[in-house]
């Protein structure tokens, strides 16, 4: 399991609407940050490669990847993270 993660970068939101704020890729993974502040990591176990390949690639685009979450993705992140990470 990941232990320490890099600072997170802010989300580009090209619709203007997004839940997501910022993210951080992560070796195979990818750390996602939401309005509110709640931090999610999501990584080859949950949701599953495809998935976090799929999350990183609209991530580094800054568009999609608040929609694909809540359609595919749903509650299979593989932990909630404590506290703020930015």
């Amino acid at each position: 399991m990941i232990r320490a993660f890099p600072p997170l970068q802010p989300y580009a939101n090209r619709s203007g609407d997004s839940g997501v704020t910022r993210y951080a890729v992560v070796g195979e993974a990818i750390v996602v940050g939401f309005e509110g502040g709640d931090c999610y990591l999501y990584d080859g176990v949950r949701p599953g490669p495809d998935e976090v390949r799929h999350m990183r690639e609209l991530a580094v685009a800054g568009s999609g990847l608040s929609s694909y979450i809540s359609r595919h993705v749903r509650g299979r992140y593989r932990a909630r993270l404590a506290g703020r990470l930015d």
